[in-house]
């Protein structure tokens, strides 16, 4: 059973030979080959290099194309550039302060808008650098958070209350967007789509369920329809939104280290297969071997069979590699039934 057979058959609830292991390495996947972040995240071509090298040193799963929003600088946010770290939103210069501008936004052909289209060569490149071997990963932003990039989100939080239908038409947008973002990066090669929505842990349950729930389901509902598997990624705290979550239909769903494994089992059935959970910076980043170890075994046994080994969230770029590697370590000592 290779990678890409591994992953699908879980997906599909069918046995597999041993869990599949699939963290977000972005900075960490830059540094592990010597290249500096601000040139991985806009050129594909030395994020192809680092993931494929990275998912083969550490023997991943998978292959990823997520990086910052790629939506957002296309619907012509204004971001901010940053040598070896991430680069940001210029809230202060919002693209929708005004929000008569949302009629009039195109929304960008992911063909031809810079950067989207550098993402769908990376998965083009991914695809072929793999064969059939290991899942190939896009991304696209979640409604909140895509929201979020374009209006600010103090902004957006205040929305919610002032304009609840402006809030309607602007997640509109974004899930549209999405939908053709989503549909390009299929057509290119991509097995699953990684729904990021951080800004959605941040809103209530009311809230979530009122404006966030219909449009994530929309987005998610969408995707599936064009044959896709779907990761929903959710930054934070999420564990007063989980019934909410379980209902989307996502294929797999990371858990946050801030939120117990045993309770999104519990909320999310025996059948929802779960990421994650393990904490990036105190665990992976900052411990020892042998903590990181007894952490992936103890969430391996609170998420039981249906689980995908990987961090709560992003593996920092300073994580030692023989942290990184008790991932692939602990899944194949769990085929040989040690």
């Amino acid at each position: 059973m290779n990678s890409r057979e591994r992953v699908l058959a879980m997906l599909g609830g069918r046995s597999v030979d041993r869990p599949p292991v699939m963290p977000i390495t972005m900075m960490f996947a830059a540094r592990h080959i010597g290249a500096r972040y601000g040139g991985y995240a806009l050129d594909h071509e030395v994020l192809v290099e680092a993931q494929l090298k990275t998912a083969t040193d550490f023997g991943f799963d998978h292959v990823s194309a997520i990086t910052e929003t790629r939506e957002a600088p296309d619907c012509g946010a204004t971001i901010r550039m940053f040598d070896d770290q991430p680069f940001a939103i210029d809230e202060h210069r919002a693209r929708l302060a005004d929000k008569s501008d949302l009629m009039a936004l195109p929304a960008p052909d992911p063909m031809s808008a810079r950067h989207m289209r550098d993402r769908i060569e990376a998965i083009l490149a991914l695809r072929e650098g793999v064969g059939g071997e290991k899942i190939v990963e896009g991304w696209v932003e979640g409604p909140c958070g895509a929201a979020a990039d374009l209006r600010g989100i103090n902004t957006l939080m205040l929305d919610f209350h002032d304009d609840p239908a402006f809030v309607r038409e602007l997640f509109e947008y974004v899930v549209q967007v999405g939908l053709r973002f989503g549909r390009a990066q299929i057509m290119s090669g991509a097995d699953v789509i990684g729904v990021g929505d951080p800004a959605a842990s941040l809103v209530g349950p009311r809230l979530y369920e009122e404006f966030v729930w219909p449009y994530e389901k929309k987005l998610v509902d969408g995707l599936h329809a064009l044959g896709a598997r779907i990761r929903l990624h959710i930054c934070g705290n999420t564990s007063r939104i989980l019934s909410g979550i379980g209902r989307l239909g996502c294929d797999i769903v990371d858990i946050d280290s801030s939120v117990s494994l045993l309770e999104a089992r519990e909320t999310l059935g025996p059948d929802q297969v779960l990421l994650g959970g393990i904490d990036p910076v105190r665990v992976f980043q900052n411990g020892t071997s042998e903590q990181v170890a007894s952490a992936i075994a103890e969430c391996h046994a609170f998420a039981g069979p249906r689980y995908i080994l990987g961090a709560g969230c992003e593996i920092p770029p300073d994580t030692p590699p023989t942290n990184l590697l008790e991932l692939q370590r602990f899944s194949r000592l769990s085929a040989a039934g040690a």
